[in-house]
């Protein structure tokens, strides 16, 4: 209802006007310039949205314009732009229209085409992990660096790389697994491995790369094509517990030959598979790639299956064994249909940091970012360890110690402004172990947030563009805001101005002669005949459509109700008077009308009509309320610009 409106009120909307000459001056609202650029900015945008002719002549459009402003005038007098819902739709909103002039969509589609891109192919690795956390000490992190530089030079010398993770890998169970990875495509490892295994070619040894796991080497077996998606459905035999009264093999055998007789495939999928999710749709999964249902002897058996129809031999997996027919093969998908879905993939995670650091970098370019000093001595000591209980309470830095963090154009950001943001933030600070780690990432999310906003604050000020967007939709809150308080909820809540505005008006409602009647309207003229002399004979309306409506055929509608002279649902030239009427022809329509009361003309009443009273009240106290506006500031036209903007629109 609320953006409804705005867009209405939208059509008025004008624009922040950028430095002019006084000659340029349309008029004064309160001595504040209003500058004819905006008048014909808006005027010609507006010109083709506007029905009302009247309208469209300039010297009308003046007076919505006018009023517009008187409008808005009176919202910030009326302190609207500072209440809390108004600041949060506006600020939701510039933080939307903000982010295509900050680059962070064009930085999310680049990634969001290297992720599709990377999606198409599958890379098979083993890994050597040695484990460190970035709260590690300096030297246990270089003690975890030398020792996978080791390894790495043991093996780009040409040692054998499983023998390797099997000896020196911190990951569990490496000594078994020998760091065996398997088949994985995008997402399905932090983004810096992710990105390390692409960028290494097949049968090489990755550089060392560092996640939030530690220290990486990488060696990267094979990469091939990303298989397509396919739909199977399956019928599963589980072989764990004690609980069988039947040898689980023998069961998926019986069933194979079952389904080789004949049989249903969904029946004994709903009867007999132990996936109680897909039985209930006859063994139906969600379609799949290689990879995604970590069973590999599952997904090499669907694979294998050539045509849709075609029902594997029974399949072994760790969860059971299956019977698998094959539903359907998918086509690629383009990167059109996969954008939404990963745009949401690079939005999470690692990827989100990089978006981040990169739109950072462009703030810090374009308004002269400086760091001035190190925080790190200071609020190391300032800060206590009561923030890991979230209970440490900020206390004003004093003058002499309030230094300055970094300055962005003409800001200072000091440390009073970051020791508020941990205060703040401190209910996250329970994460941390130590208090180096926490610093530096609140460090990082107060700069970036402050940059953010340094950029929203000076965008108005420097794109045109993006200032007239914004200020339409701010002044476009702020007069429906104004309205709502000052027009809408008073006519409203005021019932008894309402009844005081209706009985001074009431004149102008009048109920033409209206008829209580029934209207049959009949398909042909021998039904409407028909249904004519039922009537005459006394039978109701549903007695007549009980007789001629036979065997499914509509024959006739009816209508039944009060209806006034001139209203759609009569025959155009309708005489008024009860009894039957004669056979009226209306649109190859057969039409009769029975009046069973004639209902003389009259004031309607006003529950009869509350809306449009209502609505019409409305606009009888905008025009009171403009009237004193116009009183309360102080409105001057330049004549002289104005008729030179009438010379130029009308060009």
């Amino acid at each position: 209802m609320k953006r409804n409106i705005i867009s209405i009120v939208m059509l008025l909307v004008f624009s922040l006007s950028f430095s002019q000459s006084k000659k340029d001056i349309l008029l004064t609202v309160n001595e504040k310039p209003v500058y004819t650029s905006e008048f014909k900015r808006v005027y010609n945008k507006n010109l083709d949205l506007v029905k009302d002719e009247s309208q469209k002549d300039i010297d009308s459009y003046l007076d919505l314009f006018v009023d517009y402003k008187l409008k808005v005038e009176e919202a910030y007098a009326q302190k609207l732009d500072e209440d809390k819902n108004y600041t949060t739709e506006y600020t939701k909103y510039r933080d939307q229209l903000s982010r295509n002039y900050i680059f962070e969509d064009k930085i999310t589609n680049e990634l969001t085409l290297e992720a599709y891109q990377r999606g198409l192919e599958e890379i098979n690795a083993n890994h050597i992990l040695v484990l460190t956390g970035y709260e590690d000490t300096p030297q246990d992190t270089l003690k975890a660096y030398n020792k996978i530089k080791s390894i790495y030079e043991k093996a780009k010398s040409g040692q054998d790389f499983e023998t390797l993770a099997k000896t020196y890998s911190e990951e569990p169970n490496a000594k078994e697994t020998a760091g065996k990875l398997g088949y994985f495509t995008v997402f399905s490892m932090v983004y810096p491995f992710e990105t390390m295994a692409y960028n290494t070619k097949a049968g090489e040894v990755s550089e060392i790369v560092r996640t939030q796991f530690g220290y990486h080497i990488i060696k990267i077996n094979d990469r091939r094509q990303r298989s397509e998606q396919i739909t199977v459905s399956h019928i599963m035999i589980t072989d764990t517990g004690n609980d069988r009264t039947f040898n689980p093999e023998e069961r998926i055998n019986q069933l194979s030959v079952m389904l080789k007789q004949g049989e249903s495939f969904e029946s004994l999928a709903k009867q007999y598979s132990d996936d109680k999710n897909s039985a209930i749709n006859g063994g139906r999964l969600q379609k799949f790639r290689r990879g995604d249902l970590r069973a590999s002897e599952f997904e090499d058996a669907a694979y294998t299956l050539k045509n849709v129809g075609d029902i594997s031999e029974p399949v072994k997996t760790k969860f059971g064994w299956h019977l698998i027919r094959l539903e359907e093969k998918h086509m690629a998908s383009s990167y059109e249909d996969e954008k939404e879905f990963l745009e949401q993939k690079v939005k999470g995670g690692l990827r989100s940091k990089i978006v981040t650091s990169a739109l950072n970098n462009k703030i810090k370019e374009k308004f002269k970012y400086k760091k001035v000093g190190d925080y790190l001595p200071f609020f190391e000591s300032y800060l206590t360890d009561e923030v890991f209980k979230r209970a440490w309470n900020y206390d004003t830095i004093p003058a002499n110690n309030d230094a300055v963090l970094f300055t962005i154009g003409k800001k200072q950001l000091r440390y009073n402004d970051f020791a508020k943001f941990i205060n703040d933030n401190q209910k996250r600070a329970g994460a941390f172990k130590q208090k180096t780690s926490l610093l530096a990432t609140f460090y990082e999310e107060f700069e970036t947030a402050e940059l953010k906003n340094y950029f929203k604050e000076n965008l108005e000020l420097e794109n045109e563009e993006y200032a007239a967007t914004i200020s339409e939709y701010r002044n476009g809150l702020l007069i429906f805001d104004v309205m709502d308080k000052n027009i809408w909820k008073r006519a409203k809540n005021d019932s008894l101005g309402l009844q005081t505005y209706y009985e001074q008006v009431k004149g102008n409602y009048i109920w033409k002669e209206r008829v209580n009647a029934v209207i049959i309207s009949a398909t042909s003229n021998l039904m409407a005949q028909q249904a004519q002399e039922l009537l005459s004979q006394g039978k109701t309306a549903e007695e007549v459509k009980e007789q001629l409506n036979v065997d499914d055929k509509v024959n006739i509608l009816i209508s039944q109700g009060v209806f006034e002279n001139g209203q759609r649902e009569l025959p155009e030239n309708f005489e008024i008077k009860e009894g039957i009427s004669k056979v009226y022809s209306k649109n190859d329509r057969f039409i009769i009308v029975k009046v069973n009361e004639v209902i003389p003309s009259g004031i309607k009443a006003l529950e009869a009509i509350k809306g449009k009273v209502m609505s019409d009240y409305q606009n009888y106290l905008e025009v009171k309320w403009m009237e004193e506006l116009r009183q309360k500031y102080t409105v001057d036209i330049n004549k002289r610009a104005f008729k030179k903007v009438k010379k130029e629109l009308k060009s």
